[in-house]
């Protein structure tokens, strides 16, 4: 991706599959100097990440998937002009939307254009790392916009954490997930229950976690996730049997960003952030 994606409005795909595909323009490949993804083989990729003292946090309800990721882009915007010097988590939930990787994934998109539309669960891609994945209310999704030149750790470190987090979160509940090495994010046997996806821009990781508390697993059944086949999707509510707390979910992860990573999360909210984004500032 080019630097003047970050002004670039997704627009719809043309496309004989699924006339709803909205995508963000097309990505070259491989990825020009300063940006990366990384999502799927373990093995993959490595840089830095430098643990700051505090990071901000802002929880959101469930929002467009569009809406939330051009916030993500304008504060990766702002971190990379250093308008803002600090981290910033955005916590949230999507509507029902599928969402491919930079490298695609329609392909493992396993119904037909008129399932699609009678849902009405729109198609998009972006510039993450990985293949094919699903978002609905009852996922919490965690979008980390972190400077990564200012880091102390490899990237693989920080997707390891970024599950960590994921894993102590789910141990909450009793439940033992772990990661597995033919795919990034955490599982319970051969069951997935979260997943991870990053995307960096010059030096800049955004994209992040998706955690299954209460979601529906009906539309993962409509895709081959992540792009792996004979693989199953789980939730926390699955697990335990019955539904859990997204509001102790949120708190729980919090409180493991905090202890994974080292730092102190600073609540906000939107409002203060657009303030924020205004003039440099500290935390």
């Amino acid at each position: 991706m080019h630097d003047s994606l970050d002004n670039e409005t997704p627009r719809r795909k043309r496309t004989g599959y699924h006339k709803g595909l909205t995508f963000i323009p097309p990505h070259p490949n491989p990825l020009p100097p300063g940006e990366r993804e990384l999502c799927g083989n373990p093995a993959a990729s490595s840089g830095v990440l430098k643990k700051t003292n505090k990071w901000l946090c802002i929880e959101l309800p469930s929002i467009e998937y569009m809406e939330a990721w051009k916030l993500q882009t304008d504060l990766v915007a702002a971190r990379k002009d250093k308008i803002i010097d600090t981290n910033v988590i955005l916590l949230l939930e999507h509507p029902p939307v599928f969402t491919l990787g930079r490298r695609g994934g329609l392909n493992n998109l396993t119904v037909s254009e008129d399932s699609l539309d009678k849902a009405g669960i729109p198609v998009i891609q972006v510039e993450r790392g990985g293949n094919i994945t699903f978002h609905e209310p009852g996922q919490l999704v965690m979008y980390p916009i972190i400077d990564l030149k200012l880091s102390g750790l490899r990237v693989v470190e920080y997707v390891e954490n970024l599950e960590e987090v994921m894993i102590r979160s789910a141990f909450d509940w009793g439940i033992k997930a772990a990661r597995n090495p033919i795919n990034r994010g955490i599982w319970v046997g051969n069951n997935k229950l979260g997943s991870v996806g990053i995307a960096i821009r010059r030096g800049i990781c955004f994209h992040g976690i998706a955690f299954n508390v209460n979601c529906s697993l009906k539309p993962f059944g409509w895709i081959n996730p992540c792009g792996l086949q004979d693989v199953g999707i789980t939730s926390m509510e699955r697990e335990v049997s019955h539904k859990v707390s997204m509001n102790e979910v949120r708190d729980s992860v919090k409180r493991h960003v905090q202890a994974v990573f080292g730092v102190e999360l600073v609540m906000t909210n939107l409002l203060e952030l657009q303030e924020v984004l205004q003039k440099p500032c500290s935390v």
